[in-house]
């Protein structure tokens, strides 16, 4: 494929993939990039990839199309109660004290995908008292998933083992999928934001904990430490961003401390 105008057209399109949504496709994740464009591209009337760039490039001016190729390459997985112990430290460690203060505490789920794990964290907060007292915003780039969030129901392989307790107590389930109920469902708040978009992100006010979990392994080094910076930008004094266990941004130079707290890592503005 090297050097053939396909080669070139596909190395175009994965630079505006970057450049909107932050997706980063390594030298030895050609090959499957290519095979999902191109059946992309063709199921939207393109014989070749360099015809689908030409429209992607001259022809697409409000970036539906863009965004469409997005939502195709996008991997939506996630499922509830997913890494539950970091989440039951986060909301012991960072939001407990905020709402123990008088303070009605704030809490961002960044990419979110479908939607279980602002759900999840919802149910946390459910079960200690706490929900009431805390705002929950739940974000990601793609329209579609955040549409199935709102619904709230789910297949059943949304719920794995883990944390099964709480499914019993907080989750209807019945033999083909799982429904949220109103009370958890109404206390999120849903809505479209890019974090490769620094002024998206600048919109969304402060925060007493952000989670980013399981996106930026998707991200080039570059896009990581631009996210992390905008995301740091949208921690209150003392917050932390927490991420997910098989990410580090040790590697980067940020403003953010990182902590290990009854075994989980979080990254904190220092208050």
């Amino acid at each position: 494929m090297a050097g053939t105008p396909s080669s070139h057209a596909l190395g175009m399109i994965a630079g505006m993939v970057k450049q909107r949504a932050g997706l980063h496709y390594r030298l030895g994740e050609r090959e499957l990039l290519e095979d999902k464009v191109l059946a992309h591209a063709m199921d939207r009337g393109h014989e070749s990839l360099l015809d689908y760039y030409y429209r992607l490039r001259y022809d697409d001016p409000d970036a539906h199309e863009i965004d469409r190729l997005i939502e195709a390459l996008l991997v939506h997985e996630t499922y509830f109660f997913r890494e539950l112990s970091a989440l039951e430290v986060a909301v012991d460690r960072f939001v407990r004290p905020v709402v123990a203060s008088g303070r009605r505490a704030r809490i961002w789920s960044a990419a979110c995908a479908t939607g279980e794990e602002p759900l999840s964290m919802a149910i946390l907060l459910a079960e200690r008292g706490l929900l009431g007292d805390c705002e929950i915003v739940a974000t990601d780039i793609s329209a579609p998933a955040l549409e199935r969030a709102r619904r709230g129901r789910y297949r059943r392989r949304s719920l794995r083992s883990d944390g099964h307790a709480l499914a019993e107590r907080w989750l209807e389930r019945t033999d083909t999928e799982i429904v949220v109920p109103p009370r958890i469902l109404q206390a999120v708040v849903w809505d479209r934001v890019n974090l490769c978009d620094p002024a998206e992100v600048a919109t969304m006010g402060r925060f007493d904990l952000v989670l980013c979990r399981h996106v930026l392994i998707y991200f080039a080094d570059e896009t990581i430490a631009s996210v992390v910076k905008s995301l740091a930008g949208r921690l209150r004094e003392g917050a932390a961003l927490l991420v997910g266990i098989s990410e580090s941004l040790l590697r980067f130079s940020t403003e953010l401390r990182c902590e290990e707290l009854d075994g989980t890592f979080f990254y904190r503005r220092a208050p």
